[in-house]
């Protein structure tokens, strides 16, 4: 195996592309709020001038509205709390047992199918296509198996840099998805696998074993559970949420200047995916630093409910990119091959390439099938 070693301060401060410059005298991580929200304005405007032309499909009368988690109301995010407890209990799963003998509840059909599909969507042209449909697809199963009848919420990281345990997100409260996990001292760094073969080296956050606050405690077996992993591990294998904040280290690397610098890439798509999926840095990668535990181990990351609100997050990013343009000509951009880290060397991604979800949870889509947020199965904004 290679060995990246992360020296995390370096990387907190370094950009592939610069940021974008704030005025004398101003605070260039206000500015960059300002022009995030900007951006924001625009897509919304964007989007809702063309689904309000429709008359089938997604339209302006069923479009989904997705929010972020500090802007719900408490039954709002009581509700959401309460489908993710319904569907890390709801029996029987759907996967065979052939095909992953520790699938117990349809929860674990998730894990277990981004576990399966782990070696092929991750750090290529296919990414953001897959995890946007897979969050529709969770989604979807909360709201027609769990009786839920919000959108699905996001976490909005550059609200929460500075102070990862202050966010409404991770308070530990009741409304919260459980707070950090138990403090374990005198750790050695957190070695983590990457697709390729690569580990990076992360060295001890603030936690480190079972969250023990908020709703998804494991309560000795009764309360929230995981059943698979760690890692690629399929066997049943029935454990807690583990957590291990790094705000200090990671926080950095998503505040809101990072997340500024991809639309200074314009229309290139090249350019926009580099910086937002880079191993190493890149805020798709830091969401889950910032969080450790089981949201770092790169197969089973679906088992913290953290994990659907980064990628909804990444998703709400990647949807503004799409419709800041004049039309839509951004929307079925593509870069990268069909391979992690193109290794093996493969095709490029291609709108017709078809797109195995693993498991029971999905049939094959091609990518031109799901590469948008309101044409065919999808039908959401950000709001």
């Amino acid at each position: 195996m290679k060995l990246l070693t992360l020296v995390w301060q370096l990387f907190a401060v370094s950009s592939l592309v610069s940021a974008v410059p704030a005025g004398p005298g101003q605070d260039p991580e206000l500015e960059a709020a300002k022009q995030l929200k900007s951006f924001q304005k625009e897509y919304i405007k964007n989007v809702e001038k063309i689904v309000k032309k429709r008359k089938t499909g997604c339209t302006s009368k069923n479009i989904l509205r997705r929010k972020e988690w500090g802007s719900l109301k408490k039954p709002e995010r009581l509700a959401y709390i309460n489908a993710i407890k319904c569907i890390n209990k709801l029996t029987p799963a759907l996967t065979p047992p052939s095909l992953i003998p520790g699938v117990r509840t349809r929860l674990d059909d998730f894990i277990g199918s981004h576990q399966l599909r782990t070696p092929f969507v991750h750090s290529n042209g296919v990414f953001l296509s897959y995890h946007r449909h897979l969050v529709h697809l969770f989604e979807k199963a909360l709201r027609t198996e769990c009786g839920y009848t919000g959108a699905q919420p996001y976490w909005d990281w550059t609200l929460s840099w500075q102070d990862l345990e202050a966010s409404p997100v991770f308070d530990g409260s009741a409304t919260s998805l459980s707070g950090d996990g138990v403090f374990i001292p005198n750790r050695t760094d957190t070695v983590i696998p990457l697709p390729d073969g690569n580990i990076l080296i992360l060295t001890p956050g603030t936690g480190g074993g079972c969250v023990n606050t908020g709703p998804f405690q494991y309560n000795n077996g009764a309360g929230y559970v995981l059943n698979l992993g760690p890692q690629g591990g399929l066997d049943y294998n029935p454990r807690c949420l583990e957590r291990d904040l790094h705000t200090v280290e990671q926080g950095p690397n998503t505040k809101p200047s990072k997340v500024a610098v991809l639309y200074t890439c314009g229309g290139d798509m090249a350019c926009f995916y580099k910086n937002l999926d880079n191993p190493i840095w890149g805020i798709h990668s830091v969401g889950h630093y910032q969080l450790g535990g089981t949201a770092g181990d790169v197969f089973v990351s679906p088992g913290d409910p953290a994990f659907w609100l980064h990628h909804a997050n990444l998703d709400r990013v990647w949807a503004v990119w799409q419709y800041l343009g004049q039309g839509e000509e951004r929307v079925k951009k593509l870069y990268g091959t069909v391979t992690n880290f193109n290794d093996p060397p493969s095709q490029n991604a291609t709108l017709d390439f078809s797109l195995d979800f693993g498991g029971v949870i999905a049939p094959a889509r091609t990518l031109d099938e799901i590469i948008s947020p309101i044409d065919g199965e999808h039908c959401y904004i950000y709001e």
